[in-house]
């Protein structure tokens, strides 16, 4: 049976009043005089130029600085702004660790003129590339933060999510993540680098199965599985000319299949430890004509793990070269008209951190690169998988994918297939961090090259205004793309990023409220004003549309709907408990109305047990009769006022874990 959540249905009678709990309906967005739309696209946040980054190592001023200093000191802080920005503009990469006091700086000035955009965007830039202890720092971007992150759930409190769900609705459930590729992939050993051919019936990858000399050195080389039927084959090795007595590794192919980039090392031609390398393909089906990239691409250094742009003409890679941010970072070269390719750059401070990125990943169709990285500000475990949006020719703060991808170890060498359906990885657990092996799942919202657009609001309890806390999910209703439920945040605010287009429902969950349903057709950047009622546990909830007939207890499907509601809830909060009272009016017998008080909520009782599994005990059905009248009966109103069933839900002394919690 599918589980339709309506708020609206909760009228509830507060001893005597008739209030309203719920003030949503189970409604399109588009249909609520609450909804915003706004443009649709991928927001330009960036908005600093560094363009001496790959010009010169250092900047200074000594004068300029003096003028700034000398500004700051009248609190002429408008005039010392623009100066300090034009300053901070022409940093060289050491400016960023050496000089991140400016950087501060320059983000108190922009806050001071309310510009905190800007403000969080240079805070970033410190926290990504201080060599000091920034405690202090770290704290305050934290404040300033909290009602703009995501508070994501556990993962393991998203899959009870999950269950609890599929235990009560018919909502296509998630199709799982963390899925091992098998053995017709994996080895005992280390296998990662996955990379697919254009039609997604190629997966190529590197592995440490292979062993070497008398010591057993471990040996990278290349292996390749096709897809027959929706099945892998058994994975088997690239053999010569690619794979040699050297390392190979971290391939990239170019979308005809017939150039293939990749890293090998320790060879007597390389430039460095690691270089590029490409092979073209043969009319035999060979691969030959092996040339190093050149040093324009490789350096004295480690250069690895290539990828493309859609357009084939610029190369992504990693370097762990002297000169750049972190302990390695991640550049690219572009290709010249002559075929070869320009010296290579450095992406910048928004992508690099004094840490490391690395495996960086291009999507096939979308302006959107992925990486691995240890040095970002969110991130779950060891390395995590981010992406990046290329808008307005600048690349975007980098944004985490999510728990349902990133995990407590390590995850690395992130890959999709060209449709956005499944994604390929590595990735290692927290007890074991050097161990990879290949997973490969459906693709989780977070992750999507088209989630950009925004649905945000904000949950406020209708009576006082007051920001409510709980827990938000998103169920995509048309293909069972997974979407990480998140706390809301300290302020009642929310923000999931979603791909346009698509319909999905949001469910929120609480032990203050009823559950709220509300299903999304989402067509453009959505923004909500979500009022509900707190439910006070001092006082019984009447609802109206609890009424029984004449000298009845049969439950009747108009009562269908709300005591769904007070099931789930009871099923969401499995410390809460519930008193059913009946009563009557005084007419008739009281002996007689006293017995049918009770079989009234008996049967209500037995109606919400076999809804859910309730451990036994949760439930006491009382019956009065008409011996607790709310009104002297003058009238027929006031009859029907004291026909009645009451709802108490009783707050443990000391909560056990709800969904709701």
């Amino acid at each position: 049976m599918k589980r339709l959540i309506t708020p609206a249905f909760f009228l509830l009678l507060l001893l005597a009043p008739l209030l309203c709990v719920g003030q949503l309906k189970h409604t399109p967005l588009q249909d609520g005089p609450d909804v915003k739309v706004k443009k649709k696209t991928p927001n330009q946040e960036m908005h600093l130029e560094f363009p001496n980054l790959n010009k010169i190592t250092f900047y200074k001023d000594s004068k300029k600085l003096s003028e700034i200093q000398r500004l700051e000191r009248r609190k002429q802080y408008g005039q010392a702004l623009p100066l300090l920005e034009r300053y901070v503009r022409n940093f060289g990469i050491q400016n960023f660790y050496k000089d991140t006091n400016l950087l501060w700086r320059l983000g108190q000035l922009y806050e001071r003129q309310g510009m905190m955009d800007q403000a969080m965007e240079v805070y970033r830039l410190v926290l990504k590339h201080h060599r000091s202890d920034v405690r202090q720092v770290q704290s305050y971007y934290d404040s300033l933060e909290q009602n703009t992150k995501d508070y994501y759930v556990p993962l393991s409190y998203y899959y009870e999510l999950v269950e609890y769900r599929k235990s009560i609705s018919t909502y296509q459930p998630p199709r799982g993540v963390y899925l091992n590729m098998g053995n017709s992939i994996n080895s005992p050993y280390e296998d990662y680098g996955p990379t697919l051919s254009a039609d997604n019936n190629k997966l190529i990858f590197t592995s440490k199965r292979t062993f070497q000399g008398i010591e057993s050195k471990p040996n990278e080389d290349l292996y390749y599985s096709d897809n027959s039927n929706g099945y892998w084959t058994e994975a088997q090795s690239f053999g010569k000319p690619i794979n040699s007595i050297y390392n190979e590794g971290s391939a990239t192919l170019t979308r005809d299949g017939k150039t293939l980039y990749f890293a090998r090392c320790e060879s007597p031609d390389g430039y460095g430890n690691c270089d590029i390398y490409k092979a073209t393909l043969q009319p035999n089906g060979e691969w030959h004509e092996i040339e190093n990239l050149g040093p324009n691409v490789n350096s004295p250094a480690w250069d690895s793990q290539p990828t493309l742009s859609p357009n084939e003409d610029t190369l992504y890679f990693a370097s762990d070269r002297l000169g750049g941010f972190g302990l390695s970072d991640i550049y690219f070269t572009h290709k010249l008209k002559n075929g070869t390719w320009a010296p290579a750059q450095n992406m910048g401070p928004v992508i690099n951190t004094r840490q490391s990125e690395v495996s960086p990943f291009y999507h096939p169709k979308y302006k959107v690169l992925y990486f691995s990285s240890r040095g970002q500000l969110f991130n779950f475990g060891d390395f995590d998988i981010y992406k990046t949006y290329l808008v307005g020719g600048k690349w975007q703060e980098p944004r985490n994918i999510g728990p349902l991808v990133n995990g407590r170890g390590s995850e690395y060498y992130f890959t999709i297939d060209s449709q956005s359906q499944n994604l390929y990885y590595a990735r290692s657990e927290e007890s074991d961090i050097k161990n990879l092996e290949l997973y490969s799942f459906p693709l989780p919202m977070e992750a999507h090259p088209l989630a950009v657009t925004k649905v945000e609001g904000v949950l406020r309890d209708s009576v006082s205004n007051k920001p409510l806390s709980g827990i938000i999910s998103i169920i995509d209703l048309d293909n069972g793309i997974e979407i990480s439920s998140k706390y809301i945040r300290p302020d009642g605010s929310f923000a999931f990023n979603l791909i346009d287009n698509s319909r999905y429902m949001m469910i929120i969950q609480s032990p203050d409220f009823f559950t709220i349903e509300r299903e999304l057709a989402l067509q453009q950047d959505t923004s909500l004003q979500i009022m509900t009622k707190v439910i006070d546990h001092s006082i019984p909830m009447v609802f109206r549309n609890i009424e029984f007939e004449p000298n009845e207890s049969n439950i009747t499907p108009e009562m269908h709907p709300i005591l769904d509601e007070v099931a789930y809830y009871l099923a969401e909060n499995p410390s809460y408990r519930l008193e059913i009272s009946g009563h009557t009016d005084s007419a008739g017998d009281p002996e007689f109305n006293q017995i049918l008080s009770k079989d009234r909520a008996d049967a209500i009782m037995m109606y919400i047990q076999h809804k859910v599994r309730i451990d036994d005990g949760r439930i006491d059905a009382y019956g009065y009769g008409s011996s607790k009248p709310l009104r002297e009966e003058r009238t027929e109103e006031d009859r029907r006022i004291n026909r009645r069933v009451e709802f108490r839900l009783i707050k443990p002394v000391l909560q056990g874990r709800g969904i709701g919690k």
